[in-house]
């Protein structure tokens, strides 16, 4: 379908370009001479009955009727990337399933079905990165059934916002009824301004090892759920090429702040950054931070990775002000 609205106005998408980003404006309202419009940028995910799906960055939905079309064309895959490393989606997802290894996990064609008791969703996800070798009912009937037979809801984490992520994935999911439970941003940032930062790290203590007290601050092992074990735990924290915990000292036995960070090649993944509420304000998490890529530098990684849930404001805005730009966002989508 090729049209113009106005003169001016032309639609140069069609079914054929499903699996394409591109950008459409769409009549929502209004008279002769009143007319009002809404654009929208995404993958375009489907094109059925007279209605396309568009996924954006974010992995929002749009459906918009294709009655309601007055533009449309096809954009390049992914903006340009504004600062940070060089790095592709499959690059970093791998690097993240890296650094959250799961105690037991299945292969189903390039599916990798992970389960770690239920702690993180992280070890507890699909990590779908090609064809599961079966169709798609196929395969999520077989996801469902290896949690259940787990007692572990069935998640798949999905992502979308970057040339080669997984809009057309995250679109089948929500039309067989799974639904985004959890979102989150993967930002990247160059190692060495991060170990550069002007802080005091003199009293960021570096382990190899998980200690007591630094589990106690760590709100996710917490919040883990009594079924849990506390060694698959130490199993997936503990889990990477080359392992770091931080922890600053607090008035007692658990720490006022602490930190992870997994080396591996020239990437160094930085998680569980967190600062006791008492002791916040005080540069604590920066200093956390910058002691952990100085040791990372040490070990020859050269660009840095983490992933921050996109309602985590304050912690978006730390890594913000830290160079840290948005690579692309992932979804845990959890079955019916």
């Amino acid at each position: 379908m090729e049209f113009t609205a106005g003169g001016r106005l032309r639609v140069r998408v069609t079914p054929a370009d499903v699996g394409k980003r591109v950008s459409v404006r769409q009549l929502t309202g209004g008279g002769a001479g009143a007319e009002k419009f809404t654009d929208t940028v995404g993958v375009l995910t489907s094109w059925d009955n007279g209605v396309l799906l568009i996924t954006r960055r974010t992995g929002e939905s749009v459906r918009v009727p294709e009655a309601a079309l007055v533009a449309g064309k096809v954009v390049p895959a992914a903006p340009a990337r504004r600062r940070g490393p060089a790095a592709d989606f499959e690059e970093l997802a791998r690097a993240g399933a890296r650094a959250w290894q799961p105690v037991e996990s299945e292969p189903l064609g390039e599916w990798l079905l992970r389960a770690s008791s239920g702690f993180t969703r992280r070890a507890n996800s699909v990590l779908p990165l090609g064809d599961p070798g079966m169709p798609p009912d196929e395969a999520l009937a077989r996801v469902r059934e290896w949690y259940g037979e787990r007692g572990l809801p069935a998640y798949i984490q999905a992502a979308t916002g970057a040339e080669g992520t997984q809009e057309r994935l995250c679109a089948e999911l929500e039309g067989h009824g799974w639904r985004p439970e959890v979102a989150a941003e993967v930002r990247i940032a160059a190692l060495a301004p991060v170990g550069d930062l002007d802080t005091d790290i003199s009293g960021v203590r570096l382990e190899r090892t998980v200690s007591p007290g630094w589990l106690r601050r760590y709100q996710r092992f917490g919040g883990a759920g009594p079924h849990v074990a506390e060694p698959h735990v130490l199993h997936v924290l503990g889990s990477g090429p080359s392992v770091w915990f931080a922890s600053v000292a607090g008035a007692g036995e658990v720490p006022a702040a602490i930190g992870r960070c997994v080396v591996d090649g020239r990437w160094a993944g930085f998680m569980a950054v967190e600062v006791g509420p008492e002791h916040r304000r005080q540069g604590l998490a920066t200093a956390v931070m910058t002691a952990l890529a100085r040791r990372a530098l040490e070990e020859g990684a050269s660009a840095a990775w983490l992933q921050v849930e996109t309602d985590n404001e304050a912690a978006r805005a730390l890594y913000e002000g830290m160079g840290f730009a948005v690579h692309h966002r992932y979804h845990h989508f959890r079955a019916p």
